[in-house]
C-alpha cells in the first residue's frame, strides 16, 4: 500500500507546522518508480520566514546560554523518534530506496540515539576554561576562555543518508546552542519533515530553535548559504555543489563546514587474507548501491595476486543482486532516480572505452521491470589514472587496481583529488602502521576496524571537505571561543 503520509508534508518554522507556498511536489518510490505522495514545497518567501524565526531565537531567547534545557529537548526528541521509529523506518525504505538492514544502524536507529550524545555532552562540556594569571605588557592580568553558541546554522544535507546526516547536524548544532535551519534534498523530504513535526508536537523546543524548509527549489540552500543573518553553513553533497557554497557563503565571510566527495581505496597487504578482504570490499561497495561518500570504491590488491583477487571479488558481487530494499535480505537496493542511474551507467560505459574490462555487472538486473537498480559492477584493467578510478561515481561499481609494494599502494591511495575515508588488511603491525601514516584521508578503517560512532569525528583531506562532523571536534565546529581578560586580583 502506497505511503501518504499527509501530515509530514509541512514545513517547520518558528514552532509551526505550515504548508508551503509553493504547494506541493511529487515523491516517488526509486525501487518502483511508482508516486509516494507529495511533500510541502517551500519558496523564498518560506525560507526567509525560517531564517527570520532562527535568527530571533538565537538573539532573543536564553536557548543558547541554558545548556541543562538543550539538553533535556534533545533527549525529549530522541525519546519522542523512537516512538515514530516504524513509521520512520517504512518512510526511509519508501523514499530513500534504503536497505531494511540498514535502518537498524547508520540509516535511522543509530543517528536517532546519537542525540543522546550531544545531550550529554551538553551538559558535561567545559564551556569555560581558566587560563590563569599572566601579565601581559607588565600588567598583571586574568584570563579565562568561554566557548559560546556561533548563532544561526543553516544545514544543507544530502538524500543518501538523510537521517544520518540531518541528525548528524542538528545534535550537536542544538546542543552547542544554535538554532538551526534545515534544508533537506528535495529527493527525500519525508525523512526530515516527519522530524519537524515530531519536534513540534512533543519537544519544548522553542519556536524558531529548529526549523525544516523542504522544497523542489535548490535555490533555496543557495538563499540560505548567502544570507547575512545565518552565521554558519553546514553542507553536505557533492564536491562541485561544496564549491557554490563556498562561493554564496563567502560574500558574509560566516563560517562554513563541508562534507563532501570520495574515491576511497581498500588496501589489500600482501600479507592479508585476500580472500577475507576482497569479499568485504566486494560487499562494500554493494551496500545501499553503492550510494555512501565514505564507501571504499577502488579496491587496491597485490599485481602478483591480481587475478586472483579479481575472480574473489566477482564471487561476492555477483551474489548480491539488487533486491527490493523492503526484503530484509536485501543489501544493495536501488539508485536514488533515473538521473543517478544515467550518470552511473555513463561511467561504466566510460569504463569500457578507456580499456576497461565489465568483469561483473554493467546493466540493469533482468529481474527488475521497474525501479533504478543497476547491477553490481566490476571493473578491471584500467590504470588509477582512468576516470572511473578518479571520479565519484556513487553507484555499486567497484575499479580494482594492481599495486607493486606497500608504498606503491600509498601512492594509488593518495593518487585522488579526495581524502575521505579508506581501509587497509594485513598482518604485519609495522607495515599497517607505515600504511596508516601515509595515506591522507579523513578515517581508515584497520582490517574491519569501524570508525563510524557519535564520539568519533568524521570528515576529509583535500577536496573531501573542511572540518569535522560527529564527535567533540564536530560539537566544535558549531562554537566560537571568546578570551576575557581581566585585573588579576
Amino acid at each position: 500500500m502506497p505511503l501518504r503520509p499527509t501530515d509530514s508534508s509541512a514545513l517547520l518554522i518558528d514552532g509551526k507546522l505550515v504548508p508551503g507556498s509553493g504547494g506541493t511536489f511529487e515523491i516517488f518510490d526509486p525501487s518502483t518508480e511508482e508516486l509516494l505522495g507529495y511533500a510541502a514545497d517551500a519558496t523564498s518567501a518560506d525560507m526567509d520566514a525560517a531564517i527570520d524565526a532562527a535568527r530571533r531565537a538565537f538573539d532573543e531567547t536564553g536557548w543558547s546560554r541554558d545548556h541543562a534545557f538543550r539538553a533535556r529537548c534533545l533527549r525529549q526528541l530522541r525519546d519522542a523518534l523512537r516512538g515514530h521509529i516504524e513509521e520512520l523506518r517504512e518512510i526511509t525504505i519508501a523514499e530513500v530506496g534504503a536497505p531494511r538492514f540498514l535502518t537498524s544502524a547508520a540509516h535511522l536507529e543509530g543517528p536517532v540515539d546519537d542525540l543522546l550524545w550531544f545531550a550529554d555532552l551538553a551538559e558535561s562540556y567545559a564551556w569555560k576554561e581558566d587560563l590563569g594569571n599572566a601579565s601581559p605588557m607588565g600588567i598583571p592580568t586574568h584570563r579565562y576562555l568561554l566557548k559560546e553558541a556561533t548563532g544561526v546554522v543553516g544545514a544543507i544535507t544530502p538524500w543518501n543518508f538523510p537521517h544520518q546526516i540531518n541528525f548528524a547536524k542538528i545534535g550537536p548544532a542544538l546542543a552547542a546552542g544554535n538554532t538551526v535551519v534545515l534544508k533537506p534534498a528535495p529527493d527525500t523530504p519525508w525523512c526530515a519533515a516527519l522530524v519537524g513535526k515530531v519536534a513540534a508536537e512533543e519537544t519544548d523546543i522553542p519556536p524558531g530553535v529548529l526549523n525544516i524548509v523542504t522544497s523542489s527549489d535548490h535555490g533555496i540552500g543557495a538563499q540560505l548559504a548567502e544570507d547575512p543573518r545565518v552565521d554558519l553553513i553546514s553542507f553536505t553533497g557533492s564536491t562541485a555543489t561544496g564549491r557554490s557554497v563556498m562561493r554564496a557563503a563567502s560574500e558574509s565571510l560566516k563560517k562554513v563546514f563541508l562534507e563532501l566527495g570520495g574515491k576511497s581505496a581498500f588496501l589489500v597487504l600482501d600479507d592479508a587474507d585476500l580472500r577475507g578482504a576482497c569479499s568485504m570490499a566486494g560487499f562494500m561497495v554493494c551496500t545501499h548501491a553503492g550510494q555512501g561518500c565514505a564507501i571504499t570504491t577502488r579496491l587496491v590488491v597485490p599485481r602478483a595476486r591480481y587475478d586472483e583477487a579479481v575472480e574473489i571479488t566477482a564471487e561476492t558481487m555477483r551474489g548480491l543482486r539488487p533486491g527490493d530494499p523492503r526484503d530484509p535480505g536485501t543489501v544493495c537496493g536501488p539508485l536514488i532516480s533515473a538521473r543517478q542511474r544515467e550518470r552511473v551507467e555513463g561511467y561504466i560505459r566510460l569504463a569500457a572505452e578507456e580499456g576497461g574490462t565489465i568483469v561483473v555487472g554493467g546493466g540493469r538486473p533482468a529481474e527488475h521491470d521497474h525501479g533504478f537498480f543497476v547491477e553490481p559492477t566490476l571493473i578491471s584493467g584500467v590504470p588509477d589514472s582512468a576516470r572511473v578510478a578518479q571520479e565519484e561515481i556513487f553507484g555499486p561499481v567497484l575499479v580494482i587496481l594492481p599495486h607493486d609494494g606497500d608504498d606503491d599502494a600509498i601512492r594509488i591511495a593518495n593518487d585522488s583529488p579526495y581524502g575521505l575515508s579508506g581501509a587497509v588488511y594485513g598482518t604485519d603491525p609495522d607495515r599497517i602502521a607505515h600504511v596508516v601514516a601515509g595515506v591522507r584521508t579523513g578515517t581508515l578503517g584497520v582490517n574491519g576496524g569501524i570508525w563510524y560512532a557519535a564520539d568519533a569525528p568524521f570528515g576529509g583531506y583535500k577536496q573531501s571537505g573542511i572540518g569535522r562532523e560527529m564527535g567533540v571536534a564536530g560539537f566544535e565546529e558549531y562554537l566560537e571561543t571568546k578570551l576575557v581578560a581581566e585585573p588579576a586580583h
